[in-house]
Protein backbone atom coordinates (compact mmCIF):
# COMPACT_ATOMS: atom_id res chain seq x y z
CA UNK A 1 0.00 0.00 0.00
CA UNK A 2 2.81 2.42 0.89
CA UNK A 3 4.60 1.70 -2.38
CA UNK A 4 1.43 2.32 -4.39
CA UNK A 5 0.69 5.57 -2.54
CA UNK A 6 4.24 6.83 -2.98
CA UNK A 7 4.40 5.92 -6.66
CA UNK A 8 1.10 7.69 -7.28
CA UNK A 9 2.30 10.80 -5.40
CA UNK A 10 5.39 10.91 -7.62
CA UNK A 11 3.41 10.33 -10.81
CA UNK A 12 5.15 6.99 -11.33
CA UNK A 13 2.27 4.58 -10.73
CA UNK A 14 2.74 2.98 -14.15
CA UNK A 15 6.39 2.23 -13.36
CA UNK A 16 5.69 0.40 -10.12
CA UNK A 17 6.15 -3.36 -10.12
CA UNK A 18 4.59 -5.00 -7.06
CA UNK A 19 5.85 -8.43 -6.06
CA UNK A 20 3.30 -10.25 -3.94
CA UNK A 21 4.63 -13.32 -2.15
CA UNK A 22 2.70 -16.24 -0.77
CA UNK A 23 3.19 -18.17 2.44
CA UNK A 24 4.61 -20.97 0.30
CA UNK A 25 7.17 -18.58 -1.21
CA UNK A 26 8.34 -17.55 2.24
CA UNK A 27 8.41 -21.13 3.50
CA UNK A 28 10.55 -22.24 0.55
CA UNK A 29 12.97 -19.35 1.01
CA UNK A 30 13.62 -19.78 4.75
CA UNK A 31 16.38 -22.44 4.55
CA UNK A 32 17.94 -20.83 1.47
CA UNK A 33 18.19 -17.46 3.16
CA UNK A 34 19.40 -18.84 6.49
CA UNK A 35 22.19 -20.75 4.78
CA UNK A 36 23.11 -17.78 2.60
CA UNK A 37 23.48 -15.35 5.51
CA UNK A 38 25.02 -17.92 7.83
CA UNK A 39 22.58 -17.09 10.63
CA UNK A 40 19.50 -18.71 12.09
CA UNK A 41 18.34 -16.15 14.64
CA UNK A 42 14.79 -15.00 13.99
CA UNK A 43 15.45 -11.30 13.47
CA UNK A 44 18.29 -11.79 10.98
CA UNK A 45 16.28 -14.25 8.88
CA UNK A 46 13.11 -12.15 8.99
CA UNK A 47 15.02 -9.08 7.75
CA UNK A 48 16.91 -10.96 5.04
CA UNK A 49 13.87 -12.78 3.66
CA UNK A 50 12.06 -9.80 2.05
CA UNK A 51 15.37 -8.56 0.62
CA UNK A 52 15.98 -11.97 -0.91
CA UNK A 53 12.45 -12.26 -2.30
CA UNK A 54 12.52 -8.81 -3.91
CA UNK A 55 16.01 -9.44 -5.30
CA UNK A 56 14.93 -12.80 -6.72
CA UNK A 57 12.07 -11.06 -8.53
CA UNK A 58 14.43 -8.39 -9.85
CA UNK A 59 16.82 -11.08 -11.10
CA UNK A 60 13.94 -12.95 -12.75
CA UNK A 61 12.97 -9.71 -14.50
CA UNK A 62 16.46 -9.46 -15.97
CA UNK A 63 18.12 -7.00 -13.57
CA UNK A 64 21.61 -7.61 -12.19
CA UNK A 65 21.64 -4.73 -9.67
CA UNK A 66 19.20 -3.51 -7.05
CA UNK A 67 19.32 -0.09 -5.40
CA UNK A 68 18.72 -0.35 -1.66
CA UNK A 69 18.49 2.23 1.13
CA UNK A 70 20.80 0.60 3.65
CA UNK A 71 22.37 3.11 6.02
CA UNK A 72 19.49 5.58 6.17
CA UNK A 73 18.39 4.76 9.70
CA UNK A 74 21.86 4.19 11.09
CA UNK A 75 23.41 7.37 9.66
CA UNK A 76 20.52 9.79 9.96
CA UNK A 77 18.89 8.89 13.29
CA UNK A 78 16.02 6.69 12.22
CA UNK A 79 15.77 4.45 15.27
CA UNK A 80 13.53 5.09 18.26
CA UNK A 81 16.37 4.30 20.64
CA UNK A 82 18.39 7.13 19.07
CA UNK A 83 15.49 9.57 19.33
CA UNK A 84 14.94 8.64 23.00
CA UNK A 85 18.55 8.79 24.12
CA UNK A 86 19.65 8.85 26.89
CA UNK A 87 16.51 7.42 28.50
CA UNK A 88 16.12 4.38 26.23
CA UNK A 89 17.65 1.29 27.89
CA UNK A 90 18.72 -0.07 24.48
CA UNK A 91 21.54 2.48 24.24
CA UNK A 92 24.40 3.39 26.54
CA UNK A 93 24.80 6.84 25.00
CA UNK A 94 24.04 10.13 26.74
CA UNK A 95 23.16 12.03 23.55
CA UNK A 96 21.37 11.53 20.25
CA UNK A 97 24.68 11.71 18.38
CA UNK A 98 26.20 9.17 20.73
CA UNK A 99 23.30 6.79 20.18
CA UNK A 100 23.64 7.32 16.44
CA UNK A 101 27.32 6.35 16.71
CA UNK A 102 26.27 3.05 18.28
CA UNK A 103 23.91 2.28 15.40
CA UNK A 104 26.58 3.15 12.82
CA UNK A 105 28.87 0.63 14.49
CA UNK A 106 26.23 -2.05 13.87
CA UNK A 107 26.37 -1.49 10.10
CA UNK A 108 29.16 -3.93 9.16
CA UNK A 109 27.31 -6.96 10.54
CA UNK A 110 24.02 -5.82 9.04
CA UNK A 111 25.53 -5.14 5.63
CA UNK A 112 27.18 -8.55 5.52
CA UNK A 113 23.78 -10.17 6.16
CA UNK A 114 22.05 -8.09 3.50
CA UNK A 115 24.80 -8.53 0.92
CA UNK A 116 24.71 -12.30 1.32
CA UNK A 117 20.90 -12.38 0.95
CA UNK A 118 20.91 -10.22 -2.18
CA UNK A 119 23.74 -12.10 -3.84
CA UNK A 120 22.05 -15.41 -3.08
CA UNK A 121 19.13 -14.14 -5.15
CA UNK A 122 21.41 -13.23 -8.05
CA UNK A 123 21.81 -9.46 -7.84
CA UNK A 124 24.43 -6.99 -6.66
CA UNK A 125 23.30 -4.21 -4.31
CA UNK A 126 23.83 -0.52 -5.05
CA UNK A 127 23.91 1.56 -1.85
CA UNK A 128 23.89 5.32 -2.61
CA UNK A 129 23.40 6.31 1.03
CA UNK A 130 26.67 4.62 1.92
CA UNK A 131 28.70 6.69 -0.56
CA UNK A 132 31.66 8.29 1.22
CA UNK A 133 30.33 11.82 0.64
CA UNK A 134 26.93 10.96 2.14
CA UNK A 135 28.51 9.24 5.13
CA UNK A 136 30.79 12.21 5.83
CA UNK A 137 27.87 14.65 5.62
CA UNK A 138 25.70 12.50 7.89
CA UNK A 139 28.38 12.04 10.55
CA UNK A 140 28.88 15.81 10.74
CA UNK A 141 25.22 16.54 11.49
CA UNK A 142 24.34 17.98 14.92
CA UNK A 143 21.79 16.11 16.98
CA UNK A 144 18.90 18.43 16.08
CA UNK A 145 19.29 17.49 12.41
CA UNK A 146 19.05 13.81 13.29
CA UNK A 147 16.02 14.07 15.56
CA UNK A 148 13.79 17.11 15.99
CA UNK A 149 10.72 16.67 18.17
CA UNK A 150 8.82 13.70 16.76
CA UNK A 151 10.74 13.83 13.48
CA UNK A 152 13.50 11.30 12.96
CA UNK A 153 15.96 11.45 10.05
CA UNK A 154 15.25 15.18 9.81
CA UNK A 155 18.17 16.06 7.51
CA UNK A 156 17.44 13.19 5.13
CA UNK A 157 13.77 14.12 4.94
CA UNK A 158 14.55 17.80 4.29
CA UNK A 159 17.01 16.85 1.55
CA UNK A 160 14.41 14.53 0.00
CA UNK A 161 11.92 17.37 -0.39
CA UNK A 162 13.96 18.67 -3.31
CA UNK A 163 12.84 15.66 -5.33
CA UNK A 164 9.93 14.02 -3.55
CA UNK A 165 6.42 15.07 -2.46
CA UNK A 166 6.01 15.75 1.26
CA UNK A 167 3.80 12.68 1.57
CA UNK A 168 6.80 10.54 0.63
CA UNK A 169 9.48 12.53 2.46
CA UNK A 170 7.43 12.49 5.67
CA UNK A 171 6.39 8.83 5.58
CA UNK A 172 6.86 7.03 8.89
CA UNK A 173 9.62 4.47 9.21
CA UNK A 174 8.48 0.87 8.86
CA UNK A 175 11.01 -1.93 9.12
CA UNK A 176 11.01 -4.14 6.02
CA UNK A 177 10.25 -7.34 7.93
CA UNK A 178 7.13 -5.75 9.42
CA UNK A 179 5.91 -3.63 6.51
CA UNK A 180 6.11 -6.66 4.21
CA UNK A 181 4.43 -8.84 6.88
CA UNK A 182 7.20 -11.41 6.40
CA UNK A 183 7.99 -11.50 10.12
CA UNK A 184 4.36 -12.28 10.89
CA UNK A 185 4.23 -15.05 8.30
CA UNK A 186 7.47 -16.68 9.48
CA UNK A 187 5.99 -16.72 12.97
CA UNK A 188 2.90 -18.38 11.50
CA UNK A 189 5.04 -21.00 9.75
CA UNK A 190 6.90 -21.73 12.97
CA UNK A 191 3.68 -22.25 14.89
CA UNK A 192 2.23 -24.44 12.13
CA UNK A 193 5.36 -26.59 12.36
CA UNK A 194 4.80 -27.08 16.09
CA UNK A 195 7.10 -24.39 17.45
CA UNK A 196 4.73 -22.54 19.76
CA UNK A 197 5.25 -19.06 21.14
CA UNK A 198 5.56 -20.40 24.67
CA UNK A 199 8.83 -22.03 23.58
CA UNK A 200 12.07 -20.11 23.98
CA UNK A 201 12.83 -18.25 20.73
CA UNK A 202 10.43 -20.46 18.76
CA UNK A 203 11.12 -18.87 15.35
CA UNK A 204 14.86 -19.46 15.64
CA UNK A 205 14.19 -23.08 16.56
CA UNK A 206 11.98 -23.39 13.49
CA UNK A 207 14.69 -21.97 11.21
CA UNK A 208 17.31 -24.32 12.66
CA UNK A 209 14.99 -27.26 12.08
CA UNK A 210 14.45 -26.22 8.45
CA UNK A 211 18.19 -26.08 7.82
CA UNK A 212 18.56 -29.54 9.24
CA UNK A 213 16.00 -31.07 6.86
Amino acid sequence: AAARESAAAMGRADDLRVHEVTLADIEAAVPTVARAIGRTNAMAVQIALPLFLVAARAAADGYSRLVVGQGADELFGGYAKVAKAPTDPRTDADTVRGARRETVQSLPAQLERDLRALRAAGVEPVTPLLHDDVVRAALALPGEWLVSGDTRKRALREAARSWLPDAVADRDKKAVQYGSLVAREVDRLARQAGFKRRMDDHVTQYVEARIGE
